[in-house]
């Protein structure tokens, strides 16, 4: 299964449910992609669905710096949606809809995660301080 180069066509591959995509065949992951994509701060960094799950990373692959995977992510199959912090460190929140998930992860993103370029077209990455 093959990881999507940038920021941008990770989005666009999930949201098409292009075939080979990881996540493209889990129905209740479809909801949540369109709720995160939807929030401008998620839109900018990188979907990574895996095991159940919608990580936000904060750059494309390949990942050879730690530290990639520190954000929130969420749980989905719901309802409920849970909202973990990094390595289920801390349960965030528990809400009924995809969309509320969403708004709750990208609240509880740190104050460094720093789109380069314009979210509101879907082009951005992150970027840590």
């Amino acid at each position: 299964m093959s990881e999507a180069p940038d920021v941008a066509t990770a989005w666009r591959w999930l949201l098409e449910r292009r075939p080979s995509t990881r996540g493209a065949a889990h129905d209740s992951l479809t909801a949540v992609v369109e709720a995160a994509h939807a929030e401008p701060r998620l839109r900018g960094l990188y979907p990574f669905p895996t095991h159940g799950t919608l990580h936000f990373l904060r750059s494309a692959p390949p990942w050879l710096e730690p530290g990639h995977d520190d954000l929130p992510f969420i749980l989905y199959g719901g309802p409920p949606y849970k909202v973990y912090s990094s390595g289920y460190t801390d349960l965030l929140g528990e809400v009924a809809t995809p969309s509320e998930a969403a708004a709750l992860a990208a609240r509880h993103l740190p104050a460094n995660v720093v789109m380069d370029r314009d979210v509101s077209r879907g082009e951005a990455s992150a970027l840590g301080d």
